[in-house]
């Protein structure tokens, strides 16, 4: 079963994200003509426009393009996972839309669905898959500028979408909103994607520093690096242990510090994306 999960797993998850999606779009956003951005809010917008179809249909249609481009360029995983997500969540956008739903107050609606659509889009990212439109684009382009976040690049995309909102339904209050959904629609993502990315990096200035870097490979299982330092006020020669944890066994290795040397000078700080032996491994689709 194990195996079975690790094989095809991302699947699953992406089945889910993908709902979650549809489901925050649906009951939140579509009633006060709100979008996250991306394709759905182009469809939105189209439906408007047009007169006619639904906000799921017209996504299958606009995103069968750029669905060529994508799996070309990235690959067979990202293709089929986000051919799921897309028709699952295209599908489910115009099922939930059947829901009867109490109309909220457009802000509260918007919040609230970009909460929910951006954890779905999130967990989608994570598993190496998308929704497709946009999410293929962001994520082409973040093979290009691999320092700038997944979330950081959509909103770029929805910004447009934010306008143009704007002028089809005529509403400027509605753009407004439209924008603080994307934002949180966005910061959700990046959440989602890399929040259980970061660690927390440790630099301890101390006489026991031997002992510490030991204590630190054999009660944390971590490694311990000694820097050569000097005392900018004595000149004396020491050295400084540095190492880098995970976000949960900081308070283990400050009881570690204090323990061995209650005067030790130790200095906490966030780390993001920690590669190597006991943390993530690079890979050229990381986000």
């Amino acid at each position: 079963m194990k195996t079975i999960w690790q094989k095809y797993g991302w699947i699953a998850t992406t089945v889910w994200g993908s709902t979650l999606f549809a489901l925050g779009f649906s009951l939140f956003l579509q009633p006060n003509d709100l979008s996250p951005g991306g394709i759905s809010g182009l469809a939105l917008i189209l439906v408007e426009l047009l007169g006619f179809g639904s906000v799921g249909m017209l996504s299958i249609l606009v995103n069968l393009p750029l669905f060529v481009i994508g799996g070309l360029k990235i690959g067979k995983k990202f293709f089929v996972g986000s051919l799921i997500g897309m028709l699952l969540s295209s599908v489910l956008i115009d099922v939930f839309a059947l829901v009867p739903m109490p109309q909220t107050e457009p802000l509260i609606g918007g919040l609230y669905g970009g909460v929910i659509c951006g954890f779905g889009l999130g967990v989608v990212f994570v598993c190496g898959s998308s929704t497709g439109g946009s999410d293929i684009l962001a994520r082409l382009l973040k093979l290009k500028y691999r320092n700038v976040p997944i979330g950081q690049i959509s909103m770029a995309f929805d910004a447009v979408i934010v306008i143009l909102t704007g002028l089809v339904f005529r509403d400027v209050t509605k753009a407004l909103y439209t924008g603080v959904t994307v934002f949180i629609t966005g910061k959700m993502i990046d959440a989602v994607v890399y929040r259980f990315d970061y660690s927390k990096v440790a630099l301890i200035i101390t006489r026991e520093h031997t002992a510490i870097a030991q204590a630190i490979g054999d009660r944390l299982d971590r490694g311990a690096t000694l820097l050569h330092a000097e005392g900018s006020y004595t000149h004396n020669q020491t050295k400084v242990v540095l190492t880098a944890v995970k976000k949960q066994q900081i308070t283990e290795l400050k009881e570690l510090v204090m323990e061995i040397d209650p005067a030790a000078f130790v200095i906490v700080q966030e780390a993001h994306q920690v590669l190597g032996d006991g943390f993530s491994r690079y890979s050229h689709n990381s986000l």
